[in-house]
């Protein structure tokens, strides 16, 4: 499946390659795509957050009137799902179709001849052992991204082959190597430029994250006070609140930090995807924070 994926986003980012003709642009077309196409699974999981904070109170009843009969307890909770029209695996549709575009766009990027090309593996390995026997390095993890730069040996060593100028990807954007990789260009502050970005979005989207869910603890935390209950219960009521808002800001960083992680060790072509993904995801959560409001 993992293979299907990227090979259907190599047929799309070709496409826009050959609109445009540089790799970075059809980069940022092809993220554009990808969060239209995600936008309605965007809004309902915007509308689904809303609603299941609106459903915490009503869960909380349930849980405490059938704490002693588990049984009946999931029937309830079943129930209240049912009658809300909602799904208690909702989050997870979303978690996993960003883990499988994290894991479909890291194998475009890395491998861009195989998925964008379609270069036969036979070709691949040949100018790869071409490179080998010249004394060249050649990347265990992004033998590819060698390969195209070195497109211009490899197009006189092979001038009879079909595929040699498929090699000729252009990864200049706007003055950037996207082909570059930040752990083995250290000296090369350019480098650096991408994933800088886009840990400076990252951190506009968590904080963004975070003032959503203070302000959803705060309305609960009113609302408690306003149902007058005893002192002692609202304590332990605005515990739980502050631990749940706890876990959910270290939830927030997981996902920046293992992309952050990642970038420096990756082509920038992969940094350049995210860095767009987010400032796309930080107009589409304001805009829609506004029409779920309203």
């Amino acid at each position: 499946m993992f293979q299907f994926i990227p090979t259907i986003f190599g047929y799309l980012l070709k496409f826009l390659y050959n609109i445009v003709n540089n790799y970075g642009f059809s980069i940022i077309l092809f993220t554009i795509i990808i969060k239209i196409i995600l936008l309605p699974l965007s809004i309902k999981q915007q509308k689904t957050t809303k609603k299941s904070a609106e459903l915490q109170e009503k869960m909380k009843t349930i849980q405490f009137k059938y704490k002693n009969s588990p049984e009946k307890l999931n029937q309830e909770m079943m129930n209240l799902y049912k009658n809300e029209k909602m799904s208690p695996f909702s989050g997870c549709l979303t978690a996993i179709i960003q883990f499988l575009l994290l894991i479909s766009i890291f194998y475009l990027v890395r491998s861009p001849l195989t998925y964008m090309e379609n270069i036969p593996e036979e070709n691949l390995n040949t100018y790869k052992q071409q490179l080998q026997d010249e004394g060249k390095q050649i990347s265990g993890a992004y033998p590819e991204i060698d390969i195209i730069n070195e497109y211009k040996w490899l197009k006189e060593k092979n001038p009879e082959d079909n595929y040699i100028d498929k090699l000729n990807l252009e990864m200049n954007f706007v003055g950037l190597d996207l082909s570059k990789i930040p752990q083995k260009n250290i000296d090369d502050y350019k480098v650096y430029i991408i994933p800088i970005l886009y840990i400076i979005s990252s951190f506009i989207s968590i904080r963004m994250t975070t003032n959503m869910q203070e302000k959803m603890t705060k309305k609960k935390k009113e609302d408690i006070i306003i149902d007058g209950e005893t002192g002692e219960k609202i304590e332990k009521e605005e515990n739980e609140l502050d631990a749940i808002m706890q876990t959910n800001k270290t939830m927030s960083w997981m996902m920046p930090i293992m992309s952050i992680s990642i970038a420096f060790i990756a082509p920038l072509g992969l940094a350049l995807y995210w860095l767009i993904s987010n400032v796309l995801m930080i107009v589409e959560r304001l805009i829609l924070n506004k029409v779920v409001d309203d």
